[in-house]
């Protein structure tokens, strides 16, 4: 969460983060652009353990990044991370 607190929340396979997030009213994931990659607002810093199996910003995404974020090394914005059974128990912090 964006103040700091923990929250463990529970997606779906095959949603993204940020549906998931939505879905739990988590604070600080606005999601304006619905998930199209466009303006950020979803914008979350992978823990570093998890970052690898995540993957790096698609060119889109590392664009969108540039532009309107606060962008930190292992920086994504949750709309393009899909959930996996790989990903249980990813860890995750909102930007800020």
């Amino acid at each position: 969460m964006s103040n700091g607190a923990v929250q463990n929340i529970r997606g779906v396979v095959g949603e993204t983060l940020m549906e998931a997030a939505v879905d739990h009213q988590i604070a600080g994931i606005a999601a304006t652009c619905g998930g199209c990659c466009a303006c950020a607002t979803c914008h979350v810093i992978v823990s570093p353990d998890w970052y690898d199996r995540v993957g790096p910003p698609g060119p889109m995404e590392n664009d969108t990044l540039y532009f309107g974020a606060a962008r930190r090394p292992t920086s994504r914005l949750s709309c393009q991370i899909d959930l996996t059974t790989a990903l249980n128990g990813l860890q995750v912090t909102v930007a800020t």
